[in-house]
């Protein structure tokens, strides 16, 4: 079990996130952000904002990226072209 935290990468900007969550291991953690990627892509078409962040950046208890997760991986891939 570690302890995860997902900033979001939006340009130049992260914005961190200071509580960060236990997983059992990084593809928990991965599959979660996974999750939330999707959740906020749904509330920003919802909300019919333009600008989104780019990615759940996800780091471990050091503060060290350890993976990546673009917002658009999870989009469908017939929109994706």
């Amino acid at each position: 079990m570690g302890r995860f935290y997902f900033q979001l990468r939006a340009g130049d900007e992260l914005l961190t996130d200071d509580e960060g969550q236990d997983w059992p291991d990084l593809s928990a953690a991965r599959r979660e952000a996974e999750q939330a990627a999707r959740e906020l892509l749904a509330e920003a078409i919802r909300a019919g904002k333009e600008e989104i962040p780019e990615a759940f950046v996800i780091a471990d208890e050091d503060g060290r990226e350890i993976d990546i997760v673009p917002l658009a991986a999870v989009l469908p891939k017939l929109i994706k072209k």
